[in-house]
């Protein structure tokens, strides 16, 4: 009898782009259950609620029929959490060379608090390379189209909040 390999996908997702769901939909197939983490960052100060994000990634999930990947929230240490839910692996994104440096010490530091983890390091699809929830905020902020980031199926939600209303012409 094999066991489930369970993976855990950790993110702020403020908002989750079709970055962070490339990676998502990749890891879904080399596991058989796939946990997106929302994690709670003192540092960051979010544009949507740590429920409000679930609430976003579970409506791509759905429109995306990943049946594997649940979503959850965790405010604690992520090798907690992993050895928690029994998962073997934590999984991370990589655009550039620069997230790779941040990524290795996170990856040292979590194997040294949970040795029963290894992290999977999954690089970006070429069309997301540049591609960051801050990229999105920022083109937002301005009342940019961020259509070409976000899913479909979040947009308006997304843009209800970043976009700021039109002042009207006098």
């Amino acid at each position: 009898m094999s066991k489930t390999r369970i993976a855990v996908c950790p993110g702020s997702f403020d908002p989750v782009t079709f970055g962070h769901m490339d990676i998502i939909r990749r890891a879904s197939r080399l596991f058989d259950k796939v946990i997106v983490l929302v994690s709670v960052n003192a540092v960051k100060n979010p544009s949507f609620t740590t429920v409000e994000r679930v609430q976003l990634i579970n409506k791509v999930v759905d429109h995306l029929k990943l049946e594997n990947v649940v979503v959850d929230i965790w405010d604690g240490l992520l090798a907690d959490y992993v050895k928690q839910v029994g998962a073997c692996a934590i999984i991370k994104g990589l655009r550039a060379v620069s997230d790779f440096e941040y990524e290795f010490q996170m990856a040292l530091a979590n194997k040294m608090l949970y040795d029963g983890a290894e992290t999977v390091f999954l690089t970006t699809s070429a069309e997301n390379m540049y591609l960051s929830s801050s990229v999105v905020k920022q083109i937002a902020s301005f009342g940019g189209d961020i259509s070409h980031f976000v899913p479909k199926c979040i947009l308006s939600d997304i843009t209800e909040r970043l976009v700021p209303p039109k002042c009207p012409k006098t």
